[in-house]
């Protein structure tokens, strides 16, 4: 409802000759004539009266221009909310003919609903902003700057599945932004993203590469440096993730960093306390803490998988309840996690079901599928002992050839050869 001086001005502008010379003095001066919670109904009433008196197409467009620049000085974000969704019903009607106020109101809206901290609001309003059309030329940097911005109101509300979708619009035109600002956002959503859908080499990968940025702040850049470990650490066991750990190991940064202990038992393949990551599980974010199908944690699949590879570097052969003993799981659920690793390539050996026992072979695995089988040859315990022994003798023809060339009396008198 519309205050009385304005109510009295509207009308007698509609009795005036000149009815937009009128209105725009209105505009002005409408903060003077009304009150702070009077002000939402007044500009509501003025914007009804511009279109209900019919002034042509050109001067209603020149007073919608003013009513929004108005608009952007209210400093209730709860006026400016209900006056933009007044202003976006009545632009409906000729959508075509004010698309830029209509993209203008959403912008101040969205701004609103973000200082509100209603982000899955903003993130709507800001959608319906037409970036294609014939009536409004919007350039690549501004439709990146759209689809980023939007992506980072649905990533507060954990909203990852809309947030790619309008990521990878910006994907499209990224490459023709050069504002640093604006591929830095990108680069820190597409982490966001991929760590939220726990792909955690990618988003290990893409923090670490931020951090290195020197547009942003010490501070940023070493908080960006932590979610790395973090995200390299979530990772799967596997050759894969020790190049990412060793990557990270050798930024000189990261021995500051309170994750650092837990990193380097990670990169030298040292067994994991239940202590130590419980402590490390402190600074991680919900979704990393989230279940999996089988009921355990992202981090214990994890740690489960290291420890496992820790023990691998610990023996030769081991029996499935003493594994289970090490890793903290029954017998046959440590054959299981054993099996899987060696299925995808993550771990080299094979298993004896007979006998109940994990015989482990040297080497690194290589990631691929099936790679991490070891062939149960018979006799191949034996031949690497028949290696050992040849080695041992071509030792010492060394040491003999060696002794013959700088004492060659000496060999004459003391040894056979």
């Amino acid at each position: 409802m519309a205050s009385s001086k304005v109510s009295d001005a509207l009308k007698q502008i509609s009795n005036s000759s000149d009815k937009p010379q009128g209105f725009e003095s209105l505009i002005s001066q409408v903060h003077l004539a009304s009150s702070p919670t009077q002000l939402a109904g007044d500009l509501t009433a003025i914007l009804d009266s511009i279109f209900a008196n019919s002034l042509g197409i050109v001067a209603t467009r020149s007073l919608c221009g003013l009513f929004v620049q108005k608009l952007k000085t209210v400093t209730s974000n709860d006026s400016k909310i209900a006056v933009g969704e007044h202003a976006l019903e009545v632009f409906s009607a000729q959508a075509s003919s004010f698309e830029e106020q209509n993209a203008q109101v959403r912008e101040l809206m969205a701004t609103a609903y973000e200082e509100d901290e209603d982000n899955l609001s903003a993130a709507k309003v800001l959608a319906g902003i037409p970036l294609e059309s014939s009536q409004r030329k919007v350039s690549n940097e501004d439709k990146v700057r759209f689809w980023i911005r939007i992506t980072r109101n649905y990533l507060e509300v954990d909203d990852t599945t809309l947030a790619e979708q309008y990521l990878n619009k910006a994907k499209n035109l990224i490459y023709t932004v050069s504002d640093r600002d604006l591929n830095l956002h990108f680069k820190l959503s597409q982490a966001r993203i991929q760590d939220a859908r726990r792909n955690f080499l990618a988003a290990a990968q893409g923090y670490q590469d931020i951090s290195l940025l020197p547009i942003i702040g010490e501070e940023e850049r070493l908080h960006t440096l932590s979610m790395a470990i973090k995200c390299s650490v979530l990772a799967p066991a596997g050759p894969l993730r020790s190049r990412a750990l060793g990557r990270l190991y050798k930024d000189e940064r990261a021995a500051t960093l309170e994750e650092f202990p837990i990193l380097e038992k990670m990169f030298l393949d040292r067994l994991l306390s239940p202590e130590e990551v419980a402590k490390f599980a402190e600074g991680l974010a919900t979704h990393q803490l989230a279940r999996t199908s089988d009921g355990s944690t992202v981090l214990a699949k994890a740690v489960v998988e290291h420890n496992l590879r820790g023990a691998s570097r610990l023996y030769n052969n081991i029996g499935f309840d003493a594994l289970g003993l090490l890793l903290g799981l029954d017998g046959d659920k440590a054959e299981e996690t054993t099996a899987r690793m060696i299925e995808q390539g993550r771990l080299v050996g094979r298993i004896d079901q007979v006998e109940r026992i994990i015989w482990f072979e040297g080497g690194e695995a290589t990631g691929e599928k099936g790679s991490g089988r070891a062939e149960g040859v018979v006799g191949k315990e034996l031949r690497r002992w028949d290696s050992n022994v040849q080695g041992l003798a071509e030792e010492v023809e060394k040491v003999t050839s060696e002794l013959q060339l700088r004492y060659p009396d000496f060999v004459a008198k003391t040894l056979v050869v």
